[in-house]
């Protein structure tokens, strides 16, 4: 992601906008200029809170957040012998927004996290923007010393950009590597960087890399910023933003060629290319591209073009998600498409932090009446966090019966299954946020108390409507139909951590309704004791 080229309002509330419109561009931008504002300002990282790191009132305790200061994109998610490498935006030494640097974190499980030491620093061709890692199994590169196989990042040079308290000079945005021989304990920097200069005059950025067996090539989507080049007489051949990806091929991860440019997609930075079989059968797959607010195609791909054959579509309607990626280089024996996106926007008053991840998200394509359409659950692995279940089955609801009875939790897993009988509008209510599913209209409405809610189109199954919710200290993610729709959100949690209790009702209007399942598991911290 990149900030400097836009100047916003950052008084406007971020919430009155829906982010199925055009304006998503700046709905994400709004938000970020409020998170890098929503902290300390004097770009030290002081720890004002009194409580240990990692059991502070706002310190999500199963979301990844850094030990201290400002993070946004994920980046260079790859899985190496055993272990998930989480790199992210970092600035080492503030809460607000700069100085960017890939911090690094590892883990087994994608629920538990290792901070390591920051992996790849600002040197003078810039600082290290958003990208990508693969793992060189065949030494392509010609990288490799000893037994272990290259671990390639790729990044994007912010030329010009501020380092430490120091102006930026004159340097373009170009696309550098730096590797690890060492399974990814350290990071060297290529001696031939860049390995792709700049190539519209605006802000190229953001490289995804992936090996594509069929052609035998290594691929990159780039984002192409024709849109930042004043000087450009590029025509707009239709796009509102002349914002387009580029495709490129290489045979040794050094050496790129250009092979296509998607244009006319309204499609803006962080690119994501990937394959996935349709309802499970490896024989139909299709291929998925993403962008940095969620917003998907879905379509074919030959190795150096692709082909749109449906979209856009939404990926998430929540006010909070931004710049996802997924994990490269997953084993095939498990299969998975495996994401995690920042949560753009979250304020954090009195935090050492500044920032938060979504909990992991599997990603699946699956046939809809509206067509081929993206699925999106939490991983299986936070089933190991569950610690006590309240449980209810074919309860019949009122309006103003309160069925959660003697239950108290603040950190929450949530699995409804209801069928509404006569019933206007039903949901769930936390004391900071709503949840709520419109019968008649098929709307599934969703945000902070006092503010205007997101909505996605749901329709329910068979008469039923499936929801569920994962609660966190400041922040609640919720998936409609098995992950149909998802819709994340952050907020002021605060209340909640100091009851250790996130208060959570169930509610009927206008009728009654049956809930044939509601298993609410509260989840331990995943920070331990530290």
């Amino acid at each position: 992601m990149v900030a400097r080229i836009f100047s916003l309002n950052k008084e406007k509330n971020p919430m009155k906008y829906h982010i199925k419109l055009s304006s998503i561009l700046l709905l994400g931008l709004t938000l970020f200029f409020q998170a890098c504002t929503s902290n300390s300002s004097n770009g030290e990282s002081n720890k004002l809170s009194d409580k240990p790191l990692y059991q502070e009132e706002l310190r999500p305790q199963f979301h990844f957040t850094p030990e201290t200061n400002w993070t946004n994109d994920p980046n260079g998610m790859v899985y190496y012998k055993g272990t998930y490498h989480l790199f992210f935006q970092h600035n080492p030494v503030a809460l607000p927004w700069g100085n960017m640097t890939w911090g690094h974190a590892v883990s087994n499980d994608m629920v538990h996290w290792e901070e390591l030491e920051d992996a790849i620093h600002p040197d003078e061709l810039g600082t290290i923007f958003s990208g990508t890692a693969v793992v060189d199994f065949n030494n392509s590169s010609g990288l490799q010393k000893g037994d272990e196989k290259p671990i390639v990042a790729f990044y994007t040079y912010c030329g010009g950009c501020e380092q430490f308290g120091e102006p930026g000079g004159d340097e373009p945005f170009t696309q550098a590597i730096a590797y690890s021989t060492d399974g990814g304990k350290t990071f060297t920097k290529y001696a031939g960087n860049p390995v792709i200069g700049n190539i519209t005059g605006g802000s190229d950025r953001d490289p995804k890399v992936f090996w594509h067996e069929e052609s035998g090539k290594w691929v990159m989507v780039l984002f192409l910023d024709h849109a930042s080049n004043k000087e450009s007489t590029r025509p707009l051949k239709g796009s509102s933003f002349n914002w387009n990806f580029g495709i490129f091929n290489s045979d040794d991860l050094l050496t790129w060629e250009q092979t296509s440019e998607l244009e006319n997609l309204e499609l803006f930075e962080c690119p994501e290319l990937f394959e996935l079989p349709v309802d499970g059968n490896p024989n139909n797959t299709k291929w998925v591209i993403w962008d940095a607010p969620g917003d998907y195609f879905i379509g074919d791909f030959d190795g150096k073009t692709f082909t749109r054959e449906s979209g856009k579509h939404i990926g998430d309607y929540g006010s909070n998600f931004y710049a996802s990626q997924t994990f490269n280089n997953i084993p095939a024996s498990d299969g998975r498409r495996i994401q995690i996106a920042w949560m753009a926007g979250g304020e954090y008053p009195g935090m050492p932090f500044n920032q938060q991840m979504t909990f992991p998200r599997e990603m699946t394509l699956r046939t809809t009446e509206d067509g081929i359409r993206m699925f999106r659950e939490p991983i299986q692995e936070i089933e190991n966090l569950r610690v006590n279940t309240f449980s209810l089955s074919n309860k019949l609801v009122s309006p103003n019966e309160e069925p959660i009875q003697g239950f108290k939790g603040e950190l929450l897993d949530v699995h409804l299954e209801v069928e509404p009988r006569g019933a206007s509008d039903l949901g769930f209510m936390t004391d900071a946020l709503k949840v709520r599913y419109y019968v008649d209209d098929g709307v599934l409405a969703a945000g902070r108390h006092n503010r205007q809610f997101n909505n996605a189109a749901l329709k329910l199954q068979n008469g039923q409507l499936k929801l569920r919710l994962l609660i966190d200290r400041s922040s609640m993610e919720v998936f409609g139909n098995d992950g149909r729709v998802s819709l994340s959100f952050n907020y002021n949690g605060s209340s909640s951590a100091e009851k250790g209790d996130a208060n959570i009702r169930f509610f009927t209007n206008g009728g009654k309704a049956l809930i044939k399942s509601l298993k609410i598991y509260e989840l331990r911290s995943i920070w331990g004791q530290r």
